[in-house]
């Protein structure tokens, strides 16, 4: 179902909801296509992993929608669904820990997969050259946040790649506005070597997720939101 003639950018957060809620198709496209990109970053900050982001975020999408009930207008829905993207992302990671530990593959602190060579391709690079400087700065960068520890990378990538507030921050990993001030300056602390040779304008187009992965992402997520409410619970593929 779709609502015509409706202008989704101009709408309230709560007039979202209430359509997201309402199964609206135009809503679902409209919210998925402006979080993605955040909540795959938030997702990757956790997992350091492309696949399992992914996955993460299809995930949070429709618990979000299974709780959309709960959704009060105390913060932006946007910083609604980071939050739960990232317990999405925390428990998969737990869950993953558990397995490994399970088969002896692997400790709780030892190396994920892909964490450091995971990064997906940028979109949309000028020439062959800024495409392969770019990649090789992506690498570095991603190699070292893959290093740092977990609650100084997520602080970073939504901080600094991401751009969200202080208060946003807070909100989304449910700390306190002081303890994301702590985090991020020791993150940039850590990561001062790498940082040095990085401006905002490379920041921005760190972990892009967009194009033909992002367009499906969404495609699928509205298949599954405005089905019938026993297809709500089924996993995204």
């Amino acid at each position: 179902m779709r609502s015509v003639g409706l202008d989704y950018a101009e709408m309230a957060d709560a007039d979202l909801a209430d359509l997201f809620r309402a199964r609206d198709s135009g809503a679902v496209r409209f919210i998925a296509t402006r979080n993605n990109q955040r909540l795959f970053r938030a997702a990757w900050a956790v997992l350091r992993d492309s696949s399992e982001a992914e996955e993460a975020v299809q995930s949070g999408y429709l618990k979000a929608f299974a709780a959309i009930d709960s959704f009060q207008g105390r913060s932006k829905l946007s910083t609604w669904l980071t939050r739960i993207v990232i317990n999405e992302a925390l428990a998969r990671r737990r869950s993953a820990r558990r397995r490994a530990a399970l088969v002896g593959a692997a400790g709780a602190s030892g190396p994920e997969r892909g964490e450091a060579d995971d990064v997906p391709h940028p979109a949309g690079l000028p020439t062959p050259e800024h495409h392969v400087a770019k990649l090789r700065l992506q690498k570095v960068l991603a190699q070292a946040l893959a290093q740092l520890p977990d609650i100084y990378r997520t602080v970073f990538v939504l901080r600094e790649i991401e751009g969200m507030t202080v208060d946003e921050t807070a909100l989304a990993l449910d700390v306190l506005p002081a303890t994301i001030k702590t985090r991020f300056y020791r993150a940039r602390q850590l990561l001062q070597a790498q940082l040095t040779s990085v401006d905002r304008h490379e920041l921005e187009g760190f972990l892009t997720f967009a194009g033909d992965a992002c367009s499906a992402l969404t495609a699928r997520l509205v298949d599954r939101i405005t089905a019938p409410a026993a297809c709500i619970g089924t996993t995204l593929h």
